[in-house]
């Protein structure tokens, strides 16, 4: 008998719909529930594409003994970490508070008042590598609860007690200056790995937030080595197993420091950061690499996680079938010189040469992951493309990893802002109305009648869980990336709706951010991280979306807002470079003003208009806000009192209340907007 997941919009809580674990999903019934019972709470946190929550599944909530117990003695919640960011990171700092490292699938103990208790992550069917069974962990946590009640009463007191005691103290309410971005970049320069690419060692994550400041902190100081790492870090990631070869797009990380072998899952939030820096690696750079990857990328996003409501699904699942019904990781990507010689024939020596598939092989089982190795000498590029072009054909007759179709707000936001600025770099306006298509989703579906936001939907219909800061944040972000591309002042007032929440609902006097609004469910700790991990954070997300909202309005609050939330980026950035690189990146565009560009014409698509209007987005200048319309627009501030010089196309471009003079030439404008 189906449990209570059936009717969730989440993939992940319907892959465990049919468990005989009789599972609740997070509600305030779930631990009425554990009061009238006088149970514990068992709190199983995952997400659809996570392989060790695959597998504790299988090996344990599958299992009918196991179930049994389990729902003899606790009440069982089942928790979509996408879906609510706000109790994966309560639950998840608690754990890492304890034992020193978290991680997915998350199993936590808490009290019926939702305290925690006991922790950990992945629990075996049997005990092994030191570690107890799951079942031991059950019947201990039993013991502890029916024997030793007032033990637990006081660790859960402690627990929470704690976490009250760790409210983030950030300095001062001050942006960081030259001083402090200079030292984050020394930071970086010490972590860099200069032989692969990229920082730190294995795994290896694609770092997309820290090259977007190097990339800006080039722009706007000329630095060579900034430049440089950003350049190789692309171009090793591009090469990598990490990278898709045959179908674009990359895998969430690399296991090992070379970025051979990936962790095959593909994440909607990676490509849509990873196809923007690319894009803006072109516009600085002029790199075919680069252009090729974003489109390529930008390409694989809207071919394989668009949905048929115009929205962008989460994620492909890392696992796939092999062909012999067993689910095994990596199986859609990887291939054996023998599968080679089956879809080739005579030119499968040549593919296995130039995408470094070996007889011992570079993966499991003797299977390559496809690369792109330096080689000597010329290949013939039209044949690269026919054997590329088969094996797609052959890879798309293998079952296909599974996907996780809910929208989220915050990476729709981001993929908005990628496709935008692709489709306009790139004059790919297919691109450009996939942004479009995404956003008018989010419009439709997300947001209330009070531009308050829904975190996600699926398959057409809305989730319950309410936004939290990096929704609002991130689709400001998508929103004023669209309203930039298109001229359509819509998506500027949209972004301003978003900012006012973030401005009323999410910060403190202080300028301090929070992850989830004043008004939201209240957990055992409102959760705030300033950190950027696999995404910008909501803080940092928040600050660069102020910035350019201000910058396209002249809106004095949201540029003070803005300043104060980099004062954690003041703090940190010094610090710990590789975990703030977005915040990093909004305070090389506060210190280059950020500049403004209006661009007038007599009509949108007239030549002239089109051309100044691409040259502004082509402009390298850190976080740039562009304005386009006709001398009568009221779509946006930015175009008030702006004429035609001669009737000519003319763009303006002011920073810091100060304007130079207009332009009606490309390169001049060119010239204005370069670093």
């Amino acid at each position: 008998m189906p449990n209570r997941l059936a009717h969730e919009t989440s993939p992940y809580l319907l892959q465990h719909a049919d468990n005989p674990v009789d599972w609740w999903p997070w509600s305030a019934e779930a631990f009425e529930e554990a009061r009238k019972r006088n149970v514990p709470v068992l709190l199983s946190v995952g997400y659809s594409s996570c392989h060790w929550c695959h597998v504790m599944a299988h090996e344990s909530f599958e299992d009918q003994e196991t179930a049994d117990y389990q729902n003899a003695h606790f009440v069982n919640i089942k928790v979509d970490r996408e879906e609510r960011p706000d109790v994966d990171a309560v639950y998840m700092e608690a754990v890492q508070a304890a034992t020193g490292q978290g991680g997915w699938p998350m199993t936590v103990f808490l009290t019926p008042d939702a305290e925690p208790f006991y922790f950990g992550t992945y629990f075996p069917p049997a005990p092994r590598h030191g570690m107890p069974s799951f079942r031991q962990v059950l019947q201990g946590v039993h013991a502890a609860w029916a024997d030793r009640r007032e033990e637990v009463a006081e660790v859960a007191g402690k627990i929470v007690r704690d976490l009250a005691g760790r409210e983030i103290s950030y300095g001062d309410s001050q942006a960081p200056g030259e001083e402090q971005l200079v030292a984050a970049l020394l930071g970086l320069t010490r972590e860099y790995d200069p032989q692969r690419g990229g920082f730190g060692g294995a795994p290896k994550f694609p770092p997309s937030m820290v090259i977007e400041f190097l990339l800006r902190h080039h722009a706007r100081t000329g630095a060579e080595g900034a430049l440089q790492m950003a350049q190789d870090t692309c171009e090793r990631m591009a090469r990598g197993g990490i990278y898709d070869q045959l179908g674009g797009g990359f895998a969430r990380y690399s296991v090992d420091r070379d970025w051979v072998v990936p962790h095959f899952e593909k994440m909607l939030y990676d490509n849509a950061l990873l196809c923007r820096v690319y894009a803006h690696l072109w516009r600085s750079t002029g790199s075919e690499l680069a252009r090729r990857v974003a489109l390529e990328t930008a390409d694989f996003m809207v071919r394989e996680l668009r949905t048929n409501e115009g929205g962008f699904a989460s994620a492909l699942d890392a696992d796939s079938d092999d062909g012999t019904g067993r689910h095994v990781e990596g199986a859609y990507y990887v291939w054996t010189p023998e599968q080679l010689r089956e879809v080739l024939g005579d030119d499968a020596e040549l593919a296995a040469h130039y995408f470094g598939v070996t007889e011992e092989g570079t993966f499991e089982h003797g299977a390559s992951v496809l690369q792109l190795p330096q080689h000597e000498g010329v290949f013939d590029a039209e044949k690269i493309e026919t054997v590329k072009r088969r094996l797609l054909d052959a890879r798309a007759t293998r079952p296909a990893p599974g996907r996780d179709d809910k929208v989220v707000a915050a990476w729709n936001g981001l993929a908005i802002a990628a496709l935008a600025e692709t489709g306009a770099y790139f004059d790919r306006p297919d691109l450009v109305e996939a942004a479009l298509g995404a956003a008018d989703l989010l419009v439709r579906l997300h947001l209330d009648d009070r531009a308050r936001l829904a975190r996600t939907s699926k398959d057409g219909h809305v989730g319950a869980n309410a936004g939290v800061l990096e929704d609002y944040a991130d689709v400001a972000e998508g929103f004023l990336a669209l309203a930039s591309v298109t001229g359509e002042g819509v998506w500027l007032e949209f972004a301003g709706f978003l900012l006012d929440h973030v401005l009323t609902r999410f910060a403190d006097d202080t300028g301090a951010l929070y992850d989830t609004a004043a008004d939201a469910e209240k957990l055992i700790r409102r959760p705030q991280d300033p950190t950027d991990n696999a995404a910008p954070s909501g803080w940092t997300a928040a600050a660069g979306a102020l910035l350019s909202y201000a910058a396209q309005t002249g809106y004095e609050p949201h540029r003070t807002a803005a300043e104060k939330a980099l004062g954690v980026v003041k703090a940190l950035g010094p610090r710990v470079p590789r975990f703030i690189g977005w915040g990093l990146a909004a305070a090389e565009a506060r210190l280059d003003g950020p500049r403004e560009v209006a661009v007038v014409g007599p009509a949108l698509d007239d030549p002239g208009t089109r051309t100044l209007h691409r040259t502004a987005l082509l402009g390298a200048a850190p976080g740039a806000v562009v304005a386009v319309g006709t001398p009568d627009s009221d779509e946006f501030p930015l175009l008030a009192s702006r004429p035609l010089s001669n009737g000519e196309p003319t763009a303006y471009v002011c920073r810091n209340f100060t304007c130079d003079a207009p332009t009606t030439d490309p390169d001049r404008l060119r010239t204005q907007l370069s670093g």
